[in-house]
This record gives C-alpha cells, sequence and structure tokens, in this order.
C-alpha cells in the first residue's frame, strides 16, 4: 500500500503521494496540488522542491557524500580519469575496454572546431571576458554544427554530445587565447585530455612546450571533481531551456550563463580575491578579526559549504592534489601562496573555524592550485564550465528520454496591482 500525505485547507482534506527514492529523503508528489485545490506551493531558491527525476548523481551534504551512478566521487577522482567520467555519466556504467577505445578516441579525434569559427572569434574585442566569449561560442556552435541539433533523433543527440566534450575544451583555450592577444593553438590529438587542454593553453608557437604531469594530472582531478553536482543553478537551467525543445548547443550555453555568478561558478575565483586582498602573512590576524566580528561585512571565502555541512568529499582529495602542484612550483616567495598556506593551517586549528565548521572548501583549494599552475582568476569559471559540460550533457540526455517531461513553467505568487482601468494620455 502506497504512502500518501495529507493536506487540509479550510475543511477540506486532500491526499497526495509519496514517491521514494533508491537513497535520500523522499518527496511528496504535488504535481496535481493546483488541479486539486486551486493553490500553487511557494518555496523561493526550490530548498524543498524536487524538480525531476534523476539517477545520475547523489549527495548527502550532511554526511559529506557524493555519487556519481553510485559511485563515490572521491573514489573516482582518485582511480578513474575525466573522459572515463564523461562516459559513465553519459551511459551510466563505466565502460568495458572496447568502449573506452571507441568512446575515448572519437573524442580525441574530432578536438578541433570548425575553421570559420576563427573568424566569428574576431569579432569580440580584445581583452574580451573568457566567460563571456564562452556563454556566446557555445551557443553558436548550433550555427557551425547543425547538422547535430535535431534532438528527436537519438543519434544526432549522441554526435552533438561527443562534439561538446571534444570542442569545449578547445574553444576555452581559445578564449584564453583570445583574451591574451596570443595565437591559437590548435589540438594534439597524440595527447591526453588535460595534457591537449594545457598545451592549447600555454603553448606559443616560437618555442616548444612541455606538458608538466603533476598540473595535468591535477587538472583532470579538478574536472573530475566539477563533473556534476546533482541539481544546482546551472544545471537546473540547462534543464528548463532544454525542456522548451532548444538545440543541445544552445541549451548547454545557458549552463555557462548560469555558472558565470560569484555564487555559484565564481566561488574559487572569489576565494582567490579574498587572498590578494589579505595580501601578506602579517595582515592574516587582522582579517581574521574581521571575520570573528559580526559586525563586520567581510566574509572569509572557501570555508565551509550551503550544501556539505561537516565534511566536503571535494576537498580531501583537492587539497592532496593542491598541495603536489605546490611543491612541483617550489615557489617560496609568492606571497599569494604564503597567505593561502598559512590560512590554512590556521582554519584546520583554530577553535572558531572549527565550531563554526569552517574548513577549507574545494573552492579554496581549486583556486590556489589553477593559480599555481599560471591560470589567471578569468579563466576558472571557464574550467569550471568546461568541466560540468558532461553533467550537464547527461542531464540534458536523461530528459530527453523521459517521457514524462513537460516544459518548465514555475508559477508565481503574484503581487502586482490587480486589475484597472487604462486611461488615455491626454487624461492621466
Amino acid at each position: 500500500m502506497s504512502e500518501n500525505a495529507k493536506l487540509k485547507i479550510g475543511s477540506k482534506d486532500f491526499d497526495f503521494p509519496i514517491k521514494k527514492g533508491s537513497v535520500g529523503p523522499s518527496v511528496i508528489d504535488v504535481s496535481k496540488l493546483y488541479a486539486e485545490t486551486n493553490h500553487f506551493t511557494f518555496d523561493p531558491g526550490f530548498t524543498s522542491t524536487g524538480s525531476c527525476e534523476s539517477s545520475i548523481t547523489y549527495i548527502d551534504g550532511d554526511k559529506g557524500q557524493c555519487y556519481y551512478r553510485g559511485y563515490p566521487m572521491d573514489t573516482l577522482a582518485e582511480k578513474s580519469n575525466f573522459l572515463e567520467i564523461a562516459y559513465l555519466l553519459w551511459y551510466g556504467e563505466l565502460p568495458t575496454k572496447i568502449e573506452w577505445g571507441e568512446f575515448s578516441d572519437a573524442i580525441k579525434n574530432h578536438t578541433m572546431v570548425h575553421e570559420q569559427i576563427r573568424v566569428f572569434f574576431n569579432g569580440f574585442r580584445r581583452g574580451a571576458h573568457p566567460m563571456a566569449i564562452m556563454v556566446a561560442s557555445v551557443a553558436a556552435l548550433s550555427a557551425f554544427y547543425p547538422d547535430s541539433i535535431n534532438i528527436k533523433d537519438p543519434e544526432q543527440r549522441r554526435i552533438s554530445a561527443r562534439r561538446m566534450v571534444a570542442k569545449i575544451p578547445t574553444l576555452a583555450a581559445m578564449a584564453y587565447k583570445y583574451s591574451l592577444g596570443q595565437p591559437f593553438i590548435y589540438p594534439d590529438n597524440s595527447l591526453d585530455y588535460s595534457e591537449n587542454f594545457l598545451q592549447m593553453c600555454f603553448a606559443v608557437p616560437a618555442e616548444k612546450y612541455r606538458i608538466n604531469k603533476v598540473f595535468a594530472k591535477a587538472l583532470d582531478k579538478i574536472f573530475i571533481l566539477h563533473a556534476d553536482h546533482e541539481q544546482n543553478a546551472s544545471t537546473s537551467t540547462v534543464r528548463l531551456a532544454a525542456s522548451s525543445g532548444a538545440n543541445p548547443f544552445a541549451s548547454i550555453s545557458t549552463g555557462f550563463t548560469s555558472l558565470w555568478g560569484p555564487l555559484h561558478g565564481g566561488a574559487n575565483e572569489a576565494a582567490l580575491n579574498m587572498l590578494k586582498e589579505i595580501g601578506d602573512i602579517k595582515n592574516i590576524p587582522e582579517y581574521i578579526k574581521k571575520a570573528k566580528d559580526k559586525n563586520d561585512p567581510f566574509k572569509l571565502m572557501g570555508f565551509g559549504h550551503r550544501v556539505y555541512k561537516n565534511y566536503d568529499p571535494r576537498a580531501k582529495v583537492m587539497q592532496k592534489t593542491c598541495h603536489e602542484v605546490l611543491n612541483e612550483i617550489g615557489n617560496t616567495d609568492n606571497k599569494l601562496l604564503q597567505v593561502a598556506k598559512e590560512l590554512e593551517k590556521i582554519a584546520l586549528n583554530d577553535e572558531y573555524f572549527i565550531e563554526k565548521k569552517l574548513y577549507p572548501n574545494i573552492d579554496f583549494y581549486s583556486g590556489i592550485t589553477l593559480s599555481a599552475m599560471g591560470f589567471p582568476t578569468t579563466m576558472f569559471t571557464v574550467l569550471f564550465g568546461l568541466a560540468r559540460t558532461v553533467g550537464w550533457l547527461a542531464h540534458w540526455k536523461e530528459m530527453m528520454i523521459d517521457k514524462k517531461t513537460k516544459i518548465g513553467r514555475p508559477r508565481q505568487l503574484y503581487t502586482g496591482p490587480s486589475p484597472r482601468e487604462f486611461k488615455e494620455l491626454s487624461k492621466r
């Protein structure tokens, strides 16, 4: 016998079914609430509302757990690679050797973008923010690859998804190079995914670029840890755009748009900017004092997490990776990194931080790591979007094959003027 939730409005009683997932909290199905009661629910920020069914990622913030298709994210970060995670998220299972060979070769051999995209880039001003370029160029892919925009065709969906996994790193590197005024570097299919991206970002035609294996490994882990994070602002935006029947390139571009905000994708950039503001180890006590003062608007960025209340499984992996990169560069004169190391030490030992559960989170460590590797803060969100593309695509595909999918239609509590009479301008 199924369990129901009872709702009483005035003298009338209503029953709504309770649905259970494989793990996690159950949901009260209120999809027929308006039809039966003439009422909507009101839930700003959707903090208590499930917008869809999904089998991709599960998070338990209190326990500090995140699973991709049932696999612990931190285990995957240690033992797998980003392209394998892309396969897992898209297909639902880890690949066999034959499947892996076909998939990885397909991605490797489609990293180049249409040559006319070079001309498209010339329309942006030099110095344009790389994220602005990404928002535009990802959406523009539909103009260059119109043969894979039919969302009703499973084969075209597959092709468009693979194109984005393969080509968005190329676009991201082009956006970076364009912002610097440097020539584009074509992809090298002999390199793996992260190595290729590093070369496209940092190589120049005048000299041979040497791949730093530590950096490539670190970047791959960052991509894995950012590949998906259940339903959030950017993922929900992709789903909402896609629910209208928008083509896949346009839908994924909305993810980049939503990610371009300090409350979502810009958190690691905000953490690094905070370190720059502190500036020197000697200034840390002053800023710690400001952070503890309830009347001071200053906030320590990169500490604690609104989802992971006690422990962020990504942070532990990222901490180790961060230290590996810092040891690799061995730059003890970098004041920014000195501040970061000292602040980390304080956060892990200070009673105030421990009590408030303000532990260094993934944004703190990833910001430091990317900075140490040579990426400017303007590229942080771009890299986040590059990684999250595989998660967005998985959610997009899930929607496309779900027969219960409807166009998104959030409702509102209207508080504007009641109907009133219009007066012509001469009579006002």
